[in-house]
């Protein structure tokens, strides 16, 4: 049964319902293991809540799976996640902020150091223990990560290492979605110099899409995130990833519209022959990009109805003419999200990326998990 068929009072109140099937986060997280070269690891990335859909609920569901090593972007998320799984690895990829060292080792944290500085630092709170620690190189993002001629410096002074456990040596590549990016192979070489400079540690280089572009790629762990949970890591070719999201606004009202007539702020829709209106409680305060305005749509028994005029804070709008009344009319719902009309269509009416989409995603919505058994 539905999670909209006769629904319990949370969900007769929701404007919008989210369901999130844990299982097809479960499969697609074995899907990139089995990729993978013999003898390479698949961790998880979990950060900003899970890409938007839940982190107490998702993480521990990929540690049933089997997952042992998980990512998270901040110490409050590691923080977070460590109350949830006592038993993994949990590192930190912004690194080690100032005066944060006493919370890293308390909450059994791996900080990702991004520069010499922060390496000196994490090294000055070990004492006589070694602490664990994965060490992050640029290879041709610029954005976070040790630079060559830190690299340089590290392999002219490597006691600055010292008292230290280098859990993993790890890089990110920028192209990783389009197969044949130059900056791919060149990052790639980039990484193994990177690797010839420093101790012997496990080495990851690909996230989601990283790992399609074959087992050059894979080292010794990878670490996929938003392909988890649905997005497309391959631009402009099939999804091999299952959809894992569902979601379904509410009809609050529909009404006749004449030719002439126009939709929404800023009379930006006119309608050029009568029609019907429906309006849906989703709006860009629940993450639904403003900028779809007049590009996206929605599914009403398998047929796609066009979203017209400008999305508001609360309300969209969409074109039921021709649709059977009986199955656009108020209290009803619409398909926004479905296994035929992904998050990365969804983005792209928007004119933007999946990972944005899910990230944004609202917490109006009334949340339903699938799947618990795996």
């Amino acid at each position: 049964m539905s999670a909209t068929d006769r629904p319990p009072r949370a969900v007769a109140r929701a404007g919008a319902v989210l369901e999130i099937d844990l299982a097809a986060i479960a499969r697609n997280w074995r899907r990139i293991a089995a990729r993978l070269r013999p003898g390479t690891s698949c961790a998880a990335v979990v950060k900003a809540d899970a890409y938007g859909l839940g982190m107490a609920r998702v993480a521990p569901h990929l540690a049933a799976a089997g997952c042992t090593l998980f990512f998270v972007a901040t110490i409050d998320e590691g923080i977070a996640l460590r109350r949830y799984l006592p038993g993994v690895e949990i590192a930190v990829l912004d690194g080690l902020l100032p005066g944060t060292g006493g919370e890293f080792r308390r909450a059994k944290l791996i900080p990702v150091l991004n520069a010499l500085d922060e390496i000196a630092a994490w090294r000055g709170g070990a004492g006589t223990r070694d602490l664990p620690a994965m060490i992050h190189v640029d290879t041709g993002m610029s954005r976070l990560g040790l630079t060559r001629q830190d690299l340089a410096v590290l392999a002219r002074a490597p006691d600055m290492l010292a008292g230290l456990t280098l859990r993993a040596i790890l890089s990110h590549l920028a192209c990783a979605d389009d197969a044949a990016h130059p900056h791919n192979e060149a990052q790639l070489l980039a990484f193994r110099a990177a690797l010839a400079q420093l101790p012997p540690a496990p080495a990851g280089l690909a996230a989601g899409s990283g790992v399609f572009l074959g087992t050059d790629y894979h080292f010794d762990f990878v670490r996929p995130g938003a392909v988890l949970y649905g997005v497309n890591p391959l631009a402009s070719r099939p999804n091999p990833m299952a959809q894992v999201i569902r979601l379904k606004g509410r009809i609050l009202q529909v009404r006749n519209v004449d030719r002439g007539e126009t939709v929404g702020y800023g009379a930006a829709h006119r309608m050029d022959r009568p029609g019907r209106i429906a309006t849906v409680a989703v709006g860009y305060a629940d993450g639904w990009l403003r900028s779809a305005s007049h590009r996206g749509s929605a599914g009403i028994a398998g047929r796609r109805v066009p979203l017209v005029g400008r999305i508001s804070m609360d309300l969209m709008t969409f074109d039921v003419t021709g649709i059977d009344p009986a199955l656009s009319r108020p209290g009803n719902f619409v398909d926004l999200i479905d296994e035929s009309y992904g998050v990365d269509a969804v983005a792209a009416a928007a004119g933007t990326i999946g990972y944005e989409m899910l990230t944004a995603l609202g917490r109006r919505y009334h949340r339903v998990y699938r799947g618990e058994a795996g």
